[in-house]
């Protein structure tokens, strides 16, 4: 007799199950997103909350063949005391938590934990899963740790800093060949290396990587990675076909005067099948409260997803109420300083590869998008960059982290570094580090947590214009905060609360996470001083 779940070898064709065509699926081939690989199956598994997380689904492995799990359900489904959560188990194999089982050794000092802890936080080339969400990668690469079992894009930057001062050149260079391989497949970086994050990317930090890699070996990476970067650049710079002003297409908005600037996209208005549950939930609020179309609320979360900023009051009308997102009408600031870097990359490294005149092409693209971010981004009533809602054509109102950005990438102009520096002292800096917004609305990137990424952009832009004692300030108030945490816990946090150092951060879809990259990789940096 045949177990209830088990593997058949023959590659599954197109057949229709319970009124739809079911996608073909041959395995090591396929990146087809959960959802739509199970159907109203998934659906059902979602809403039924078997899982606090929704991701824990979205990442588990299938026993046997999937279209046979789905006939299997369909089949049992209507059975006398049916259980679908016991079918579930039965039927999938559940992802681990990453780094939740390490032993952490509290007499050490944290910068000796970080270093244990990158064999902990690494996974090796695997094969595809047969049936599951991963990609598989041809290199080691390092993830953040707890529910996050894969590689992120723009976390594995700071992880990278980290990486860098524990001489670590070998996974510098594995993350970032990983990193080319999923430009050279897909013509983009996703979120991460799941097939339902393919809709969407994340902040384009691959020049930053391929910079840091260039530091340590010099200005041939710059060539070896170019046509990464040019594709990448293309991805997010598709121009549609209006060029009107104020008018967008996927990632790009135009406007007056020839001007370009970013905003964040995804390719999809549907809810996120790793947060499923909570998509439709909301969903359901706003189309009750506002009238809000599903479709797009869908899109605005997404885009938000994309910003890695999941979620914020930055991204509302209403700052306090989540329903009000409207991500996809916003230019946000820090996006299109992380483009300035590539269009400046890309100037080089075309000058290096000996094409002058692309080289100057992007020399041009260079200055136009230097004067377009003082133009839409630095508020004077504010005193302050800001964000920019180009529908309707005036500032946001959140002030941020996000405008430290241009200090960070050597954008400001002095008189207006003076004042970013001042809204740092007086609106961010807590006991504990820097504040990510000044709302406290619920949500994770939002007061009172901080985040290493933002604590490195932000410490690096102050001492890129000599505020030096600020930064200073801010560098040990986040380190001692880490380090008290480590001596209570063994634990390096994904988040913190910077306002109450006794207090976990707190917000968000899911439990606080440990391991974890970014802190990792900030902490070691801004320890070592590195400017």
């Amino acid at each position: 007799m045949q177990p209830a779940c088990y593997w058949h070898n023959n590659p599954l064709k197109p057949v229709l199950l319970y009124g739809f065509i079911a996608p073909s699926y041959t395995y090591g081939q396929s990146h087809i997103s959960p959802e739509e690989l199970y159907g109203s199956f998934f659906k059902d598994v979602q809403n039924s909350h078997i899982f606090t997380d929704s991701k824990t689904f979205a990442d588990a492995i299938p026993l046997e063949d999937p279209m046979l799990i789905i006939e299997r359900y369909h089949h049992e489904r209507h059975s006398e005391g049916f259980d679908i959560e016991e079918f579930v188990r039965r039927c999938f194999r559940m992802p681990t938590h990453i780094a939740s089982t390490f032993k952490a050794d509290k007499t050490m000092s944290v910068s000796e934990h970080v270093k244990k802890l990158w064999p902990v936080l690494t996974r090796q080339p695997e094969s595809q899963e047969r049936g599951g969400s991963l990609i598989p990668l041809p290199h080691a690469y390092v993830v953040p740790g707890g529910r996050f079992r894969e590689i992120y894009y723009w976390d594995s930057y700071f992880t990278l800093l980290g990486l860098k001062e524990n001489g670590r050149t070998d996974l510098v260079q594995s993350m970032i060949d990983n990193f080319a391989y999923l430009i050279d497949s897909f013509g983009y970086i996703p979120t991460a290396n799941r097939t339902y994050y393919l809709t969407r990317s994340q902040p384009p930090f691959f020049s930053l990587m391929v910079r840091l890699f260039s530091d340590m070996e010099g200005k041939k990476i710059l060539k070896k990675y170019l046509p990464q970067m040019q594709k990448e650049y293309d991805y997010w710079m598709e121009p549609g076909n209006s060029g009107e002003p104020f008018s967008a297409h996927r990632r790009l908005v135009h406007l007056p005067n020839g001007m370009k600037l970013n905003r964040y996209w995804d390719d999809k208005a549907t809810p996120r099948p790793e947060s499923y549950r909570e998509d439709v939930e909301l969903a359901d609020h706003a189309n009750e409260k506002h009238g809000a179309s599903r479709e797009a609320l869908y899109r605005h979360i997404r885009a938000a997803a994309e910003s890695g900023w999941d979620f914020s009051s930055r991204w509302f009308e209403d700052e306090k109420d989540f329903a009000t997102i409207h991500t996809t009408d916003i230019l946000p600031v820090d996006l299109n300083c992380l483009m300035y870097h590539l269009e400046q990359t890309l100037s080089e490294a075309y000058l290096l590869a000996g094409d002058l005149t692309l080289h100057g092409v992007y020399l041009d693209k260079v200055a136009r998008r230097r004067m377009a971010i003082q133009l839409y981004f630095w508020d004077p009533a504010k005193n302050y960059y800001m964000d920019y809602d180009f529908k309707k054509q005036q500032f946001k109102k959140a002030v941020t982290l996000a405008g430290t950005f241009p200090l960070f990438f050597k954008l400001a102009p002095k008189p207006n570094s003076h004042y970013v520096r001042a809204y740092i002292r007086l609106n961010f800096l807590k006991s504990g580090g820097l504040l990510t917004t000044t709302v406290k609305s619920g949500q994770q990137w939002d007061a009172p947590n901080g985040w290493a990424p933002l604590q490195w952009i932000a410490y690096k832009g102050l001492r890129n214009y000599n505020f030096h004692r600020t930064a200073n300030e801010l560098s040990a108030e986040w380190l001692g905060l880490i380090e008290k945490e480590f001596r209570h816990s063994g634990k390096m946090l994904e988040k913190y609360n910077v306002s109450d150092t006794n207090l976990l951060a707190g917000g968000g879809e899911y439990e606080i996470q440990e391991g974890f990259g970014w802190t990792n990789g900030v902490y070691l940096r801004m320890k070592n001083r590195k400017r």
